[in-house]
């Protein structure tokens, strides 16, 4: 999760960041910073970003001025409460790498 490790990032931790970086912003990030904040290449950004919307844990909105903003649906917040509970049963079990 948040630990400055060498390891590479796990697929589920990328997508826990993603997530978690739109809600600390109130639930309301535009793409650029979110890719930029996230340290993902754009190319991956956007296959994650594909995925998270395909499958109903964020969407995209547009304001009146045609700016495009990431939200969280009620699916990825549910997303970030699970993954809190499963990180903190596999620290508390001395589980993790």
């Amino acid at each position: 999760m948040g630990q400055m490790s060498m390891r590479k990032r796990d697929r589920l931790e990328v997508i826990y960041d993603i997530l978690k970086i739109i809600r600390d912003r109130h639930n309301s990030v535009r793409p650029t910073p979110l890719l930029r904040i996230a340290n993902l290449s754009s190319q991956s950004f956007a296959e994650y970003f594909g995925e998270l919307a395909s499958k109903g844990f964020v969407k995209e909105i547009t304001d009146k001025k045609g700016r495009k903003y990431i939200t969280l649906t009620d699916k990825g917040f549910r997303y970030l409460e699970k993954y809190a509970y499963i990180a903190s049963f596999i620290d508390e079990f001395e589980l993790g790498a």
